[in-house]
């Protein structure tokens, strides 16, 4: 009899406690359905928000992978907002405040344990929307020469006159001078040699520049130029200078290898 009664008494709590829990369930049905309502809507308009996101940045740059990771970003922080809403609706205060101390303390040790590769990546994106840097510029940075192939979330990569492919951390990039040559698309030439002591200067000068100008492609809208310079062991130097409207490196060494000849 008393195991009886137990066991009576246990079922009467336990369906005390379930019709709670459904009283609860009936009370909260309007902030359920509007949490599932908002979350559905949040879902449904982050396609919208990715594809805006990356119409937009497409005008800024034409590296696919780089408005591709932001518009993943500014996604995921759309969709974190609803997320809080939700909570907010549902009246999790508690979980809430949770998980924006988690995400806090899980940033803050994912920014320090990816401190580099942060800064290269925003390195990349600064690199990308901004004119003085585009794929196939010719550039000088960093000790190096090249041609830019490519520029990831990562590194920027050059491609060197004697093919050899040189990968620089965008930050290094970034940070450091650098030295564009594609940017004004003409670049100067500049041809050193010397004459004779004994050699009549104002003649040697009118010859090599009329040699210039006859025979070697040049930019005419700035003069051709010739400037002494310093008295060398056996000759009397000079610069001659002309412009020329190319950044190839190729076509550089091509006219300066004419304006010697």
């Amino acid at each position: 009899q008393y195991m009886w009664n137990q066991l009576q008494e246990s079922w009467h709590k336990l369906i005390d406690k379930l019709l709670g829990w459904f009283d609860g369930l009936v009370t909260y049905l309007p902030n359920i359905f509007l949490a599932i309502f908002v979350g559905a809507v949040a879902l449904y308009a982050s396609r919208y928000v990715k594809k805006g996101i990356l119409q937009l940045l497409s005008k800024a740059t034409n590296n696919k992978t780089v408005t591709n990771v932001l518009a993943n970003i500014f996604t995921a922080i759309f969709l974190l907002f609803g997320l809080f809403i939700v909570l907010g609706i549902l009246n999790l205060d508690k979980a809430l405040t949770s998980l924006l101390a988690g995400a806090g303390v899980i940033g803050l040790a994912v920014g320090l344990a990816l401190q580099d590769p942060l800064i290269n990546l925003f390195s990349g994106v600064l690199m990308s929307v901004r004119d003085y840097y585009k794929i196939g510029d010719l550039i000088e940075t960093n000790s190096f020469f090249g041609t830019i192939q490519k520029i990831n979330l990562r590194s920027t990569i050059l491609m060197t006159p004697d093919g050899q492919e040189v990968i620089i951390p965008n930050k290094e990039v970034l940070q450091s001078p650098l030295v564009n040559f594609s940017h004004n698309g003409r670049r100067r030439i500049d041809v050193n040699c010397g004459v004779a002591y004994g050699d009549d200067l104002e003649n040697a000068k009118q010859v090599a520049l009329q040699a210039v100008k006859s025979n070697v492609e040049y930019d005419d809208t700035h003069p051709v130029e010739l400037f002494y310079g310093e008295f060398g062991d056996s000759s009397v130097n000079f610069v001659l200078q002309f412009w020329h409207n190319t950044y190839s490196q190729k076509s550089y060494l091509e006219t300066k290898s004419q304006a010697i000849i």
